[in-house]
């Protein structure tokens, strides 16, 4: 790779840093071309992309980003994946390292704050954006019911308690 390559990659890089809502990092020890492949595709289904660069130039990309904290972790064979929403690089990669113990996951950042692997572990359980704007529609949309039922209430009780007398009384 010749110097020009390179500083595009990590410019790139930085680009990619600063503007994700989450980064992962692992080690793909062992892993063979179709494995990285379907990993990619994994990652890429979930709304994330995968980079693989040299430990020092992706610690050149970090300097002076938010994700600056994860050079510590650039250490032997590492893959990132990243993804704007926090959960789905998260949830791709835990999934993915279940099936294959050549991927190990070491940590990742989400913002400043710096996960390690069981923080990883732990964002990827959680629901997804999403699925979390569903749950508060549905918890905004339940009082609106709930008051509109008692409103109604009253007088259909009314209404049937006069449909009764009304039987009652033929």
């Amino acid at each position: 790779m010749d110097r020009a390559a390179k500083k595009a990659l990590v410019t790139d890089l930085h680009d990619v840093f600063k503007d994700t809502g989450l980064v992962v990092v692992a080690h793909n020890t062992g892993m063979v071309a179709a494995q990285s492949a379907e990993f990619r595709k994994k990652v890429k289904e979930a709304g994330g992309s995968v980079k693989v660069a040299k430990n020092t130039l992706a610690k050149l990309a970090l300097k002076d980003t938010d994700a600056e904290g994860l050079s510590d972790l650039m250490k032997g064979p590492t893959v990132l994946a990243f993804s704007k929403d926090p959960i789905a690089a998260a949830r791709a990669a835990v999934a993915y390292a279940k099936g294959n113990e050549k991927l190990v996951i070491l940590g990742g950042a989400m913002g400043k704050t710096v996960l390690d692997a069981k923080g990883v572990k732990a964002l990827a359980e959680l629901p997804s954006l999403d699925e979390l704007r569903a749950k508060l529609i549905g918890l905004l949309n339940a009082p609106a019911t709930k008051i509109a039922r008692t409103v109604k209430e009253p007088g259909a009780k009314l209404a049937r308690v006069i449909q009764a007398k009304a039987a009652q009384g033929s």
